[in-house]
C-alpha cells in the first residue's frame, strides 16, 4: 500500500514547502497539478520550479493544465467576451474543478489498493493520528485547526474539513472526493444510497491538521483574493472593508465562514487567537526559526 498526496499549485512556495516536509515521511509521491489561469480566468506563468524543492524532487508528480474548461459561460461586449456578475462564481467552479479533476491522468503508478488524497496546497493533513494499514473505511476525512495570517494564529469559530482519501478504487473524481459531506451518517439512512456526498463507511480523523490560510504578504493576499474562487465576494466588498494590512495588525478576520451561501460574508470581524507552539506540526516545532516571520509572537 502506498500513499499519494494530491494538491493544486498557484505560487504557494511556502507552504509547498511546508506540505512536503511535514508530509514526507508519510507519503510515497506528491501530486502537484498547477493551470495557466487562475480562479477568475486570468492567464498566469508557470510558478512551480522544482529546483527549489531538491530534497522531494524524486517523489514530484507534476503537470500543467494548459486550457480552460469547455463550458465557461461568456457574454460577447462589442469584441471582448466578459463575464457577468452571476456567472463569475459558477465560472470559477468550473475551473477549479476541471483543475482538480486533471489529476486523475496522473494516477498511472497508483493501485487500487493505494491511498489518494487531496488538499488545497494550504491544507496539511495529521497522518500520526490514523493508521491507514488498519483502516475500514472507506472515506477518509481530516478534522483541521484553520489558522490566518501567520501558522499560529488561530481562527477557532470553525473547524475545517479540507483533506479527503479513499484507496484509488473507490475514488471517482477528485471533484467527488472534495464534496463529501464531512459526517458519519447512520448506516440506516436510505438518502446515503442515492447520494454522492453522504456516506456512513466514513472515518473523521479528530486533530486531523492545520489549514494554514492567507500566509502572504499583504500585496500577495489582494492578487490571491481577486483570482481566488470567492473573487466575486472580494471585489464587491473590497471598498467596504479595513485594508488587509490592517486587518494583519490587529490579528482580525472578516471574512464569515458560518454565513449561509447565500449570505453576504464579508460582515463583521473575528478575533484570531495565538495558538501554542505544541499546536503546530513537529517539522514547524523544531523549524520555527526557518519560518520566524510566519509566527506571531506578540503579547
Amino acid at each position: 500500500m502506498k500513499v499519494f498526496d494530491c494538491t493544486t499549485f498557484y505560487s504557494e512556495n511556502l507552504m509547498l514547502d511546508v506540505r512536503f516536509h511535514v508530509l514526507n515521511k508519510y507519503v510515497d509521491k506528491f501530486i502537484i497539478i498547477e493551470a495557466k489561469f487562475s480562479h477568475s480566468g486570468e492567464k498566469k506563468k508557470l510558478n512551480f520550479d522544482i529546483k527549489k524543492f531538491p530534497d522531494f524532487k524524486n517523489k514530484i508528480i507534476y503537470s500543467v493544465v494548459e486550457n480552460e474548461p469547455n463550458d465557461i459561460i461568456y457574454q460577447k461586449d462589442k469584441d471582448n467576451l466578459t463575464e457577468s456578475k452571476k456567472d463569475m462564481r459558477t465560472n470559477s467552479i468550473k475551473r477549479i474543478a476541471f483543475q482538480r479533476n486533471k489529476i486523475s491522468e496522473c494516477l498511472d503508478e497508483v493501485d487500487d489498493e493505494d491511498y489518494i488524497f487531496y488538499s488545497d496546497n494550504d491544507e496539511i493533513p495529521n497522518f500520526e493520528n490514523i493508521k491507514l494499514e488498519e483502516n475500514k473505511e472507506k472515506i477518509i476525512v481530516f478534522k483541521q485547526k484553520l489558522f490566518y495570517y501567520k501558522f499560529n494564529l488561530l481562527y477557532d469559530e470553525v473547524y475545517w474539513y479540507g483533506t479527503k482519501g479513499c484507496k484509488k478504487k473507490s475514488l471517482r473524481s477528485f471533484s467527488w472526493l472534495r464534496e463529501i459531506k464531512a459526517k458519519k451518517y447512520p448506516f440506516y439512512r436510505i438518502d446515503t444510497l442515492l447520494s454522492n456526498n453522504k456516506y456512513s463507511d466514513i472515518r473523521i480523523v479528530n486533530n486531523g491538521g492545520w489549514h494554514f490560510t492567507q500566509l502572504k504578504k499583504p500585496k500577495d493576499l489582494i492578487t490571491k483574493f481577486m483570482n481566488q474562487e470567492h473573487h466575486d465576494e472580494y471585489k464587491l466588498a473590497k471598498n467596504k472593508i479595513p485594508n488587509i494590512e490592517d486587518l494583519i495588525k490587529r490579528k482580525t478576520i472578516i471574512y464569515d465562514y458560518k454565513a449561509k451561501s447565500s449570505d453576504y460574508k464579508f460582515s463583521k470581524e473575528f478575533k484570531l487567537k495565538t495558538a501554542p507552539m505544541h499546536d503546530m506540526p513537529n517539522y514547524l516545532q523544531e523549524n520555527k526559526n526557518k519560518y520566524i516571520e510566519w509566527f506571531d509572537f506578540d503579547d
